[in-house]
């Protein structure tokens, strides 16, 4: 009876611009409180970069954001990435003075009933593996896990792989690398890759004259796909800086987490790649981002 007495004074409806600073706030204190409980590094060095990351989903048309309120005061929000025919999933998160009160699982329910409406084929997010409970409540809800990732991080490479061009991605380049992604995940993710374009953040790997692989960014909101490891280590060695805490490496990919180890990188945290749906196991390298 308690549950159902609280779970009856909040309130869900659409973010606004209006919300980034609160949603920040929350945002940068639940993490660092979940990280911190674990002994790992908050997602968020500020609650100044999580506003600004904020602000820029709740601004951006193809990103969704839903608000959490507790009678009358935001506690929480969560966003979904709907630039590709492959939505991903986060950031979600709850003020921690309002923690266990079913306010993340609100959240996280009302995304996937806006992903089903919509038709997406499938759905996808990343979680901290050291959290446990958010494990439970997205596989209660019916993710799969997909696959063990590592947070990688270090001082910037400054390498070539030779026969692999590194240079800046260009709009010209853009069905070449949805090209690359299509054979790699079965599906692009060209909202993302023209965002990152526009930022000027985007590179390309030629090889044999040829677009073989591209980086968003080699970041924890950038993703990359590559043919082979090659165009992934030229990619990461080129970086010149590895944004947030760091970036996602399939641990599986046993030969390029070795490269990534023996040139000096580090592993800060081990996440989970799950997905809902669709899912192709990747035929290729790639490096996911924090939505996916």
């Amino acid at each position: 009876m308690k549950e159902e007495i609280l779970m009856s004074t909040i309130t869900l409806r659409p973010g606004t611009l209006d919300d980034a600073k609160r949603c920040g706030e929350i945002c940068y204190s639940a993490f660092r409180v979940i990280a911190e409980e674990h002994n790992f590094p908050p997602d968020f060095l500020s609650p100044e970069l999580a506003i600004t990351l904020l602000s820029e989903f709740m601004a951006h048309p193809d990103i969704y954001g839903v608000v959490a309120e507790l009678d009358g005061q935001v506690v929480g929000s969560n966003f979904v990435d709907e630039r590709s025919i492959i939505a991903g999933i986060g950031p979600i998160t709850v003020d921690p003075t309002v923690q266990n009160r079913a306010i993340g699982r609100e959240l996280m329910q009302h995304i996937l009933a806006r992903v089903a409406k919509r038709r997406y084929p499938g759905v996808r997010l990343v979680q901290a593996a050291y959290h446990n409970r958010s494990l439970s409540l997205y596989s209660k809800l019916g993710f799969v896990v997909r696959e063990p990732l590592s947070i990688m991080q270090g001082q910037p490479l400054a390498l070539q792989i030779p026969g692999y061009i590194v240079r800046t991605a260009t709009v010209g380049d853009l069905d070449a690398c949805n090209q690359v992604c299509l054979r790699v995940h079965g599906h692009n993710r060209g909202g993302a890759l023209l965002d990152a374009v526009r930022r000027g953040t985007a590179t390309v790997i030629e090889h044999n004259s040829r677009i073989t692989g591209y980086a968003t960014a080699v970041a924890f909101f950038g993703h990359a796909v590559g043919e082979t490891n090659e165009e992934l280590k030229a990619l990461i060695g080129a970086a010149p800086a590895f944004l947030g805490p760091g970036f996602l490496l399939p641990s599986r990919n046993a030969e390029l987490l070795r490269w990534c180890l023996k040139h000096g990188l580090r592993i800060v945290q081990p996440m989970t790649l799950m997905s809902i749906g669709l899912y192709n196991e990747p035929a290729g390298a790639f490096l996911p981002s924090i939505l996916y």
